[in-house]
């Protein structure tokens, strides 16, 4: 295989893998090290008994993520306050025109599914991620993760029951979603604590990741008089010149905050029946580099 063609092939599912690889992670860095990590194997290793270079690929990029995936374990474990998955800016584009294909493939990188698949084991998040965000056969995961299929069926179904049982059930249009979006940030720039409050469902939750390099809430907030007071606060101090830019992130609408030119936050909101139901702010810096870069 010419070295041109080589390249080409790699770079045809070089979008998928990374879609792969940051479910697997949760982290942007991290996946692209390991899609890094397959160029590198399928560049320089022996590819002639490989008839299905897409399959190939994916494999040895759900292997090379399991094993980064085991490793980052101990260090969640020692992590600061709540931890959320690094904002992954998504768009689509023309490589997925299909509707319903789409919105499984924004729903499996989502916020909230992303921590829900932080409790699974390694085997049943690379099994949930390959079924259920990209539709692989038991037979063919079976293969990559070198299992029986009656034992991936099994990881499936454990994996599958898991997830549903905890993710929230938000079933939003993404118009509305960027109205709601558009509107809180609108009362939040403004000082307007009572049009904010208007937009809090009474249970709503926020949740702050700062991984302790940057004031944010250590825990879970809950309710809305105690998200409202905690936003009221926000408010009042503000950030030193500050700017917004909108972009969608993890398959939804959210907005960066920038003190100069510098990332201080990112705000994602989860909507059902017209009001919030969770304000995700995240405010790691070391999650936030790949935004300014985008």
């Amino acid at each position: 295989m010419a070295t041109d063609t080589v390249t080409e092939v790699f770079e045809e599912h070089r979008s998928v893998l990374m879609g792969v690889a940051y479910r697997m992670l949760g982290r942007v860095a991290d996946a692209e090290d390991v899609v890094q990590e397959a160029w590198l194997r399928w560049s320089g290793g022996d590819r002639s008994d490989v008839r299905e270079p897409r399959a190939y690929l994916v494999r040895v990029t759900t292997r090379l993520a399991l094993d980064r995936l085991r490793q980052a374990r101990a260090r969640n474990e020692a992590y600061v306050g709540p931890w959320l998955p690094e904002p992954y800016v998504t768009d689509f584009g023309d490589v997925v025109p299909d509707t319903a294909e789409r919105a499984v493939l924004a729903d499996s990188v989502s916020l909230a599914v992303l921590v829900v698949l932080e409790s699974l084991s390694p085997l049943e998040r690379a099994v949930f991620v390959l079924r259920e965000a990209f539709g692989y056969p038991y037979a063919e995961i079976a293969v990559t993760l070198d299992r029986s299929e009656p034992a991936v069926r099994q990881l499936a179904g454990r994996a599958r029951r898991h997830v549903e049982e905890r993710r929230p059930r938000y079933e939003v249009d993404p118009v509305e979603r960027r109205d709601l979006t558009e509107r809180f940030l609108a009362a939040a720039t403004e000082g307007d604590l009572e049009g904010l409050m208007s937009l809090l469902a009474p249970d709503v939750r926020l949740i702050g990741d700062s991984g302790g390099l940057a004031p944010a809430p250590v825990r879970v907030i809950e309710s809305a008089d105690k998200v409202g007071r905690f936003l009221g606060g926000v408010m009042r101090k503000g950030v030193s010149d500050a700017t917004f830019r909108f972009l969608e992130v993890n398959g939804g609408p959210a907005f960066l905050v920038l003190s100069g030119d510098k990332p201080d936050s990112v705000f994602q909101l989860d909507i059902a029946d017209g009001r919030i139901q969770c304000v995700y702010i995240i405010r790691n810096p070391q999650k936030l580099l790949s935004l300014v870069a985008d």
